[in-house]
This record gives C-alpha cells, structure tokens and sequence, in this order.
C-alpha cells in the first residue's frame, strides 16, 4: 500500500520510546527520537545503545536523537511515549511545531493525575490540530526492540488515515490491529497497570497461583466495568489493548508494575522500590485516580481500591488483602 507516511518523530527516550524508534529505523523509515536526558540522546548517536534504559540493544545508526522538540517539525507522524504524567508538558512545548492533520499516537499508559484526564483528552486540549490515536497491546520494550513478533491495537477514529498509518509501521514482526475505540484502549492500557501491582502483591505474599489467576480474571471484569461505564466497547476490553495487556503485565516478573507489587508484598517500602528505580512505574500514579474515577462514575473496582490505599498509605498490604477475602459472596459477572 502506498503511504505518504516516511518520517517519523519519537517523544520519549525510555525503553519503550527506544523500542518503537528502532523498530521504525530498522523498516528503513527516518526517524528522530526526542529525548529528556543529553546523556540518553548521546549515547543513542554515538554509541548506537541507550545505556540507560534500553541497555544491551544494539540500535540501528540511523537513528537520530535529539533533545531539541523543534527537530521534530515537519514529522508525518509522531508516537508521544513520555510518562502519563508529564505527558502533557511535553506536547504543550509542541505548539506551533505541528503539521495540521498530523497523527499522534500516545502510547503512554496512564491517567493524569491533577486532573483525571486520559491522554487522548490532554491531547486534544494542549494541540488541537493533532489527530489523536493510541497504540496498546502486549507489548514489551525489550521484544520489539530485538524484533520479536509482538501484535498491538491502534485506535484511530479515521479508518482511512489508521489504515495507511498501519501499513507504513507494520513489519513482519509487528502487527497492529486497527481499531476505532481510543478510550476502550487507554483504558485496558491504564487500568493493567494498577491490576499488575495488585497480582505482584499476591505472588509475592506468597498466596499461590490460583489467587494470581482470580486476581487477573475480576480485574478483567472490573476494568470492563469501568469502560462499559464510560462508553468504551466490551470487545476492545476482550483484544490486545485489555485481555492481552493484562495478563502480559500481571503475568511477568519484567514488568515494572508487577515487579512492584511483588517487592511490596515481600514487605518493602514504596519509597524503597521507587528510589531504585530510574524508570516510571505509572500504575503508583494511576491507582489513586482512578478510584477517584470509579468513585466518580459508581463503578465498584475492589481490586484497584485496595492497591490505591496501599499506595497512599492508607492500609497496609496484609489489611487489604482481607480486605478482598472479606468481600461478600455474589453472583459472577462483569456488572458485579
């Protein structure tokens, strides 16, 4: 299929902005990733690796970084993979840098926590001019940066520009699925996280795999709950940007997200687990809002209230969990 698409800007110079960088180079696209850190977009132009948050991936030398947002004017399309919360800081500074008509896919998986706001809604109110899109799925960095076959959503509301957009990101080993429903797909990708720490705190309590496995099922349930709500569409919570991302990340020791519920329920500290860390764990963001959405709407999400309190110290890990046992019993199902 021919595509106008040809150069392409990446916002966000962490594993996953790295990982979608050299998937495109490698298709022999041009593209330019912006990066916060100097020393990120030095070492990706002189060393070919981003040492520091992609460490170990050797990166296509075509491959520009810069940590200038003015290089990115006159981009077709750019991904905006900067953590949800300070995700709309970075596009404000695009204002005036932006083709009208340009397509920008968010790839960050979060909700803002001042304001409540999914990332398509901070999109639209910071620039206009841009057409939204999300791009969700299983997806890690690690397996799309080594060309490992990875399959994702992207959710654009004109079919025919999300078709062309596909067919010039698509490579023999990733595959995205269009789809239509951009909030279903922000919201499986924002509501794993928080589930994810949730499944982390189980396994690393000790409570065996058959408490994992609940866990991941009524968190399908009560994250369908909250886009049925909303007005999202069951069937994309059902795809890769829910059903598939949820059990990638509650499912993976890899996970950052799981990898912080499983430190919390061994009994360290958030600020420990943290303070460790040189990358963001967006589900300690998101838990908080999002029982302020939930609570907004009527929406019961037990699951995700219980790790928002632990994250706001609210309740300790041991308390939540009986918490959750104590619930009363009642009939199966998604509006339950």
């Amino acid at each position: 299929m021919t595509t106008h698409f040809k150069k392409f800007g990446v916002i966000g110079g962490g594993a996953w902005g790295t990982a979608i960088a050299q998937m495109l180079t490698r298709e022999g696209q041009q593209v330019v990733i912006w990066c916060l850190e100097p020393d990120v977009a030095e070492a990706i132009n002189t060393c070919h690796e981003n040492t520091v948050f992609l460490p170990g991936v050797v990166l296509k030398p075509d491959l520009k970084a810069t940590c200038d947002l003015a290089d990115l004017h006159g981009m077709d399309a750019l991904f905006a993979v900067a953590p949800a919360q300070h995700t709309r800081a970075t596009l404000r500074a695009l204002k005036g840098k932006l083709k009208p008509g340009t397509p920008v896919v968010l790839c960050s998986k979060g909700i803002e926590l001042a304001t409540g706001e999914f990332m398509t809604d901070v999109l639209k109110a910071e620039l206009p001019e841009a057409v939204p899109a999300v791009m969700s799925g299983p997806s890690f960095a690690i397996d799309v940066a080594k060309g490992l076959p990875t399959a994702v959503t992207l959710a654009i509301e004109d079919e025919q520009l999300g078709t062309e957009l596909i067919a010039a990101i698509s490579t023999p080993t990733f595959r995205p699925y269009l789809g239509h429903d951009l909030l279903g797909a922000e919201i499986g990708g924002s509501v794993k996280n928080v589930l994810a720490i949730a499944c982390g705190i189980a396994l690393g309590k000790g409570l065996g795999r058959s408490a994992h496995a609940a866990l991941i099922a009524r968190g399908s349930a009560e994250m369908t709950r909250l886009a049925l709500k909303l007005g999202a569409e069951r069937e994309t919570l059902a795809g890769l940007s829910g059903l598939g991302d949820l059990v990638l990340t509650c499912s993976s020791e890899t996970s950052r997200n799981m990898s912080c519920g499983l430190a919390l329920g061994r009994g360290e500290t958030l600020d420990s687990i943290l303070g460790a860390r040189n990358a963001v764990t967006e589900g300690v963001a998101t838990a908080p809002v999002l029982r302020k959405l939930a609570a907004k709407h009527g929406v019961d999400m037990p699951i995700s209230d219980a790790v928002a309190a632990v994250i706001e110290g609210e309740i300790s890990v041991d308390e939540a969990i009986v918490q959750l046992l104590m619930r009363p019993n009642r009939a199966e199902a998604v509006t339950t």
